[in-house]
């Protein structure tokens, strides 16, 4: 993926401005800086929520600037959300499977009439909602509403259902929040183990230092939608930059 002189500007505000990096295919890459450095803006960019006011973004050889989010999800581009989004009146189950339907193939027509490749479907997107429950650790509470859940299990339900998207891309935007120490590094053991199981490269937004320098191969420095560094975990944390602006003494 390639981020090319990327630009968002809100009014006067420009919240990204011109930053141009790329993430490599397997790779874990971690976008960190301050609060109200651009960084969930331009999460949002990448995956069709806001578009660049200039800049351009390319996936896999192809333009993807313009797309749509269910465009750019359907390239194989998936994310989580700083505030989850899940549908909190429906099960665990049905969160997961309504994100796998995006790559059934029955029509409307077949689906509305209940004919038989429906049931079918039906039964391979509920089969593969509950193997990627079991993979988080939810498979148990797959019949229990989503706004019933701890913070910590909707994290890994959303988690879950992204990977339903089957993505070659998944973006976690600050999947850590609100965990404490040991659900850290469990989360840091899990994103390598996905990262390995469905060959994905993945994208975190993170506030918490020592997750990222531990878990990422690199990573890029935000700061007033300025890219200010640009690198691996040991020389990013070196940077005068980037502890003048972010990580401190």
């Amino acid at each position: 993926m390639d981020i090319r002189s990327i630009t968002r500007r809100f009014g006067g505000l420009v919240a990204v401005n011109q930053v141009s990096f790329s993430v490599n295919r397997n790779e874990i890459f971690g976008l960190i800086g301050p609060n109200g450095a651009g960084k969930t803006t331009l999460f949002n960019m990448i995956t069709g929520l806001l578009s660049p006011s200039s800049g351009k973004l390319v996936y896999e050889g192809r333009d993807i600037t313009k797309l749509r989010s269910h465009r750019i999800a359907a390239c194989g581009i998936a994310r989580t959300f700083q505030n989850i989004r899940l549908f909190g009146e429906l099960s665990a189950l049905e969160n997961v499977a309504i994100a796998h339907h995006i790559h059934t193939k029955t029509g409307i027509f077949r689906g509305i009439l209940g004919l038989p490749p429906t049931a079918r479907e039906e039964r391979h997107t509920r089969n593969n909602a509950r193997s990627l429950l079991d993979l988080v650790g939810l498979v148990e509470k797959a019949d229990q509403k989503a706004k019933n859940f701890a913070y910590g299990d909707q994290r890994r339900l959303e988690i879950a259902r992204a990977l339903a998207l089957q993505p070659q891309v998944l973006l976690l935007d600050e999947p850590a929040a609100g965990m404490n120490p040991n659900e850290k590094k469990q989360l840091s053991e899990f994103i390598r183990q996905i990262r390995d199981q469905f060959n994905l490269t993945v994208l975190l937004i993170e506030h918490h230092v020592p997750l990222v320098m531990g878990l990422c191969d690199r990573i890029a420095v935000l700061d007033f939608g300025q890219l200010i560094a640009l690198g691996e975990p040991e020389v990013v944390k070196n940077d005068p930059a980037v502890i003048e602006a972010y990580l401190g003494d």
